[in-house]
């Protein structure tokens, strides 16, 4: 008899909550063993990856699949090293499990803290990127969690391949195999499964377009860490030192225009706006950047009207939308208003100005003097990151070892006992 979705993903919960108790209580050392020994599999089994995702490309274009998404899919040998690196990097970062912080005395003589733990058992959805298996892997076994992995149907070849290489890691310091799953199956129900078992699924971490996000944040019966956009946007102050604002926004908008911390409003202070507006506008259009502008901005460059829309658009494309605003207050205000929280900048060299930007503006992650395009958990020194969450509970901005823990409160006595109060 064939085994369902259903069936299938209940085995992998399972299996992953026994296996959640094991890694809890590994030592730092053999979780660091663990790492280096999936990348000496990978490093092995080159051959056998080229050619898993060399199935996976050739579908990918017979089945019509974009640019974009295609050159995702591609596991070069450069982004193999990328992996290798990255699992070398997670395994000489910090082991941030059984931590002890702020133990104090309290006056009937018991001491009270906070201890970190591992969440416990973490599923990740995710599109395209193979690279994905190995980050997310990496991240949830240093930090002491087992992890269901749900890549996209069009990378299965190239996920049951570094899938291999994961096992042999974790079987050479005898680790279950169930610390790292990895979903082999295409069938669309077993989203829903892994979404829905609270009994052996502690989070879910989302990673892939806002339709997938959108899904996984109406019908999951378990947490999710998540961010749907990235409306990003960088004010120029009238305090701005030009030169480098124009360095500034520029790469905010052009360094990679598909990732969520690029820029997508550029937000200028009336004061500098003349003076700023036509040397940055005729940069981005050398670069091939469709500019939209409101009509202060069309006043002073010939440039595309802009709707209502673009202010609340991500484009994750060559298209940046431009406003004059009076002051401080007007960008911070348009930014809470029509940003999504993701990361925010302000360009100015008013010490008063970038403290109230960075108190007031309510993101994930807010700079001063640097392009939004610094979001990212490898630039934060978090190694590779899980994800990037707008959400206020728990886990905010890139999230790394860190945001796959928690705390809990330990309490060590000698006896003592708790007296008449009031409480």
């Amino acid at each position: 008899m064939t085994e369902s979705a259903l069936e299938y993903m209940t085995r992998l919960g399972r299996a992953a909550r026994e296996a959640s108790r094991h890694i809890a209580r590994a030592s730092t050392g053999q979780k660091n063993r663990a790492l280096l020994a999936i990348a000496a599999a990978l490093d092995a089994a080159r051959p056998a990856l080229a050619a898993a995702n060399a199935q996976d490309m050739a579908a990918g274009r017979a089945n019509g699949l974009e640019p974009a998404l295609l050159d995702r899919l591609e596991l070069t040998p450069a982004r193999i090293n990328g992996m290798l690196e990255g699992l070398r990097q997670v395994a000489a970062l910090p082991d941030p499990v059984g931590a002890v912080r702020d133990l104090s005395y309290r006056p009937s003589g018991i001491q009270v803290g906070k201890m970190r733990v591992p969440l416990g058992v973490v599923g990740i959805i995710y599109e395209s990127r193979p690279n994905v298996t190995i980050d997310a892997a990496s991240l949830c076994l240093k930090s002491g969690n087992a992890t269901i992995l749900r890549g996209g149907s069009e990378a299965i070849h190239s996920n049951r391949a570094i899938a291999r290489c994961i096992e042999q890691g974790l079987a050479a310091v005898e680790l279950p195999a169930a610390v790292v799953q990895v979903v082999d199956t295409t069938d669309r129900a077993a989203v829903g499964a892994l979404i829905s078992m609270p009994e052996y699924v502690d989070i879910i971490v989302p990673r892939g377009g806002r339709g997938l996000i959108e899904r996984i944040s109406r019908e999951a019966r378990v947490p999710v860490i998540k961010h749907l956009d990235g409306i990003c946007h960088v004010y120029v102050s009238a305090y701005a030192d030009l030169p480098k604002a124009q360095r500034i926004a520029f790469q905010a908008k052009t360094y990679r225009y598909g990732i969520c911390g690029a820029m997508e409003t550029l937000l200028v202070s009336e004061v500098v706006a003349d003076a700023f507006l036509p040397a940055m506008a005729a940069q981005f259009r050398e670069k091939g950047v469709e500019l939209r502008g409101c009509e202060r901005t069309c006043d002073i460059v010939d440039v595309q009207a802009a709707t209502e829309q673009d202010w609340a658009t991500e484009y994750l494309a060559p298209i940046l939308a431009i406003k004059v605003v009076d002051d401080l207050d007007a960008a911070i205000e348009h930014i809470n208003h029509y940003g999504s929280h993701h990361t925010d900048a302000i360009v100015t060299d008013h010490q008063g100005e970038g403290r109230r930007f960075l108190a007031e503006v309510d993101s994930a992650s807010v700079m001063l003097n640097a392009p939004t395009c610094f979001a990212d958990g490898f630039e934060y020194g978090l190694g590779a990151e899980i994800g990037i969450s707008t959400d206020k509970l728990h886990a905010r901005g890139p999230v790394g070892l860190e945001g796959l823990t928690c705390e809990k409160y330990i309490v060590i006595g000698d006896g003592q006992l708790r007296g008449e109060s009031n409480h």
